[in-house]
């Protein structure tokens, strides 16, 4: 079975790389993009699986980009995670409308967004795995 791939649209660096860095431990293979122009170059480049879309980017926002997805129907069906640093209220309820699976607000909490990642993916929830420590001979 091959990765799913994720898009992250996220202007901030560390942000990017600290989404690498979960996604790639998790088996997700990334692209990234930093602002609204970009994104649909990557996008139709290599259509992703689903894109983490941050709401404050450079040359147009994420609401900018949503519409423009729903407007090129290789993309339309693109499941899209907001994570959003901006207000929740009214963003969240105005994200859903545009079209966006979820809407996380930031600092994003990572087993939270695994698992919208997961359920927007249509794949099973991720099971804990039990903790097993080697105490050795008493």
């Amino acid at each position: 079975m091959s990765q799913k791939k994720i898009l992250v649209v996220e202007d901030d660096d560390d942000l990017r790389l600290g989404y690498h860095v979960l996604l790639k431990a998790n088996h997700y293979d990334t692209s990234f993009a930093a602002d609204a122009i970009s994104c649909m170059a990557e996008a139709r480049k290599n259509p992703p699986d689903l894109v983490i879309l941050d709401l404050g980017l450079p040359a147009g926002d994420g609401f900018v980009v949503m519409e423009r997805f729903k407007a090129v129907p290789s993309l339309a069906g693109i499941p899209v995670v907001v994570v959003s640093g901006h207000d929740l209220h009214p963003n969240q309820e105005r994200a859903i409308q545009a079209g966006a699976k979820a809407f996380l607000q930031k600092p994003v909490n990572s087993a939270e967004l695994l698992a919208v990642i997961r359920k927007a993916l249509g794949e099973p929830p991720q099971r804990a795995k039990p903790v097993v420590y080697d105490l050795g001979e008493p």
